[in-house]
Protein backbone atom coordinates (compact mmCIF):
# COMPACT_ATOMS: atom_id res chain seq x y z
CA UNK A 1 0.00 0.00 0.00
CA UNK A 2 1.24 3.48 -0.84
CA UNK A 3 0.65 6.53 1.31
CA UNK A 4 0.77 10.20 0.34
CA UNK A 5 0.56 12.96 2.93
CA UNK A 6 -0.15 16.70 2.56
CA UNK A 7 2.72 19.12 3.11
CA UNK A 8 2.89 22.91 2.79
CA UNK A 9 5.41 24.42 0.37
CA UNK A 10 7.57 27.00 2.19
CA UNK A 11 10.25 27.68 -0.44
CA UNK A 12 11.00 26.80 -4.06
CA UNK A 13 14.26 26.61 -6.00
CA UNK A 14 13.65 25.36 -9.53
CA UNK A 15 12.20 21.85 -9.39
CA UNK A 16 13.02 21.49 -5.69
CA UNK A 17 10.89 22.74 -2.83
CA UNK A 18 11.16 22.80 0.91
CA UNK A 19 7.95 21.73 2.63
CA UNK A 20 6.73 21.74 6.20
CA UNK A 21 5.05 18.63 7.50
CA UNK A 22 3.92 18.91 11.08
CA UNK A 23 6.71 21.39 11.77
CA UNK A 24 9.37 19.18 10.16
CA UNK A 25 11.05 20.61 7.06
CA UNK A 26 11.92 18.38 4.12
CA UNK A 27 13.31 18.93 0.63
CA UNK A 28 11.20 17.40 -2.15
CA UNK A 29 11.02 17.23 -5.94
CA UNK A 30 8.44 19.21 -7.91
CA UNK A 31 9.30 17.40 -11.16
CA UNK A 32 5.84 15.81 -11.40
CA UNK A 33 3.70 18.94 -10.88
CA UNK A 34 3.47 22.33 -12.54
CA UNK A 35 2.63 25.79 -11.23
CA UNK A 36 3.37 25.14 -7.55
CA UNK A 37 3.76 28.34 -5.51
CA UNK A 38 4.82 29.03 -1.94
CA UNK A 39 1.88 28.39 0.37
CA UNK A 40 0.40 25.59 -1.75
CA UNK A 41 -0.25 22.20 -0.19
CA UNK A 42 1.00 19.21 -2.15
CA UNK A 43 0.49 15.49 -1.72
CA UNK A 44 3.91 14.09 -0.87
CA UNK A 45 5.00 10.53 -1.62
CA UNK A 46 8.61 9.23 -1.36
CA UNK A 47 10.11 12.70 -1.85
CA UNK A 48 7.93 13.77 -4.79
CA UNK A 49 4.97 16.12 -4.92
CA UNK A 50 2.22 14.24 -6.75
CA UNK A 51 -0.32 17.05 -7.08
CA UNK A 52 -1.59 20.25 -5.48
CA UNK A 53 -4.50 20.04 -3.05
CA UNK A 54 -6.50 22.79 -1.36
CA UNK A 55 -5.68 23.87 2.19
CA UNK A 56 -8.99 22.70 3.67
CA UNK A 57 -8.56 19.16 2.35
CA UNK A 58 -4.92 19.12 3.50
CA UNK A 59 -5.87 20.17 7.02
CA UNK A 60 -8.66 17.57 7.24
CA UNK A 61 -6.30 14.84 6.07
CA UNK A 62 -3.53 15.88 8.48
CA UNK A 63 -6.04 15.89 11.36
CA UNK A 64 -7.01 12.32 10.50
CA UNK A 65 -3.34 11.31 10.63
CA UNK A 66 -3.03 12.97 14.07
CA UNK A 67 -6.17 11.24 15.37
CA UNK A 68 -4.87 7.89 14.14
CA UNK A 69 -1.60 8.48 15.99
CA UNK A 70 0.40 8.48 12.75
CA UNK A 71 1.54 12.11 12.93
CA UNK A 72 2.50 14.49 15.69
CA UNK A 73 2.21 18.21 14.89
CA UNK A 74 5.07 20.31 16.28
CA UNK A 75 4.54 24.00 17.01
Amino acid sequence: MCLAIPAEVISIDGDVAQVSLGGVKKEISLALVDDVVIGDFVLLHVGYALNIINQEEAEKTLQLFVEAGMLEIQS
